[in-house]
């Protein structure tokens, strides 16, 4: 196999991190080549990495990587796959596709806008709503969701950002979305952050929280928190009691599986723990991945 290498168009998103983990590493702020893969179940891993990438700054010394290598859409569980594919325009983020009982789809969150990959997407069902999780991650909402005939979700505290959106939520309190799948509105990364809770299994938490590799348990992006990490930590109180999920699937940081008791348990640490935060300057290079 090709020795690889990251250039230099690295922004430090962590996505291929979470990938492959033990082929890629921070090192000095960005992303590095740790070791070659060992076997075929490594090599899909580097592989995923390379097609997330938003940057695609993961590359063979032979310039070129296979299409048919790209595994995209990946599936985490037999409710959900990832989506790949990261945008330069939603800040890298993940994005994901939540299977439904009916064979639909709800997309949330969105991946770099192409037909192609668009089409990939629904090709296994009719993809019936994008749900976004905060303005960050709405540059390709608009677009994914005219393709796919589907309906365009975001929160009135960030509808400048997609003022074209088809259901606006309002308020905060949680709202039914699909069957089985609620909404609850969770400002404090953006005026208009929410999370969307499926099934009692699946929380897509978008900026909101996430699971820290280094801390090993459930953080916040304190020093990324652009409208109030006072008014999060009042959504956190409101809201923690609320949730019962296994699985903690963000939108920047670490994915993890637990017992909904553990997750709940940990959920409302990390409610305590934000109540004693105090607002800070934005510092990107500070989030604890």
């Amino acid at each position: 196999m090709d020795d690889w290498y990251v250039d230099d168009r690295c922004t430090n998103c962590d996505s291929a991190r979470q990938l492959a983990p033990g082929l890629i590493g921070e090192v000095g702020g960005k992303s590095k080549i740790l070791r070659m893969p060992r076997d075929e179940a490594e090599a899909r891993q580097l592989h995923a990495a390379v097609f997330a990438c938003h940057t695609r700054s993961i590359r063979p010394a032979s310039g070129s990587v296979s299409q048919e290598l790209d595994p995209f859409p990946m599936a985490l569980d037999d409710g959900v796959l990832i989506c790949g594919h990261n945008s330069t325009h939603t800040a890298a983020a993940n994005s994901y596709l939540l299977l439904r009982p009916s064979g639909t789809r709800m997309m949330i969150d969105t991946p770099r806008w192409s037909r192609a990959l668009a089409e990939r997407y629904a090709a296994s069902g009719p993809v019936t709503d994008v749900l976004l999780t905060h303005r960050d991650h709405a540059a390709h909402g608009r677009r994914y969701a005219d393709h796919f005939g589907a309906r365009l979700w975001i929160h009135e505290g960030d509808l400048d950002a997609a003022p074209d959106a088809d259901r606006v939520i309002r308020g905060l309190e949680p709202v039914e979305v699909g069957e089985g799948v609620t909404v609850h509105p969770l400002p404090g990364h953006t005026r208009g952050s929410v999370l969307y809770l499926a099934d009692d299994r699946y929380c897509f938490s978008g900026d909101s929280f996430y699971w820290s590799r280094t801390t090993g348990d459930l953080e916040i992006a304190e020093s990324v928190t652009f409208h109030s990490v006072e008014e999060l930590a009042r959504s956190l109180a409101r809201t923690a009691g609320r949730l019962r999920f296994e699985w903690v699937l963000p939108g920047h940081g670490g994915r993890q599986r637990l017992a909904a008791d553990e997750m709940s348990r940990r959920l409302r640490a990390l409610a305590g723990r934000t109540r004693l935060l105090r607002p800070r300057p934005v510092d990107f290079s500070a989030v604890r991945w």
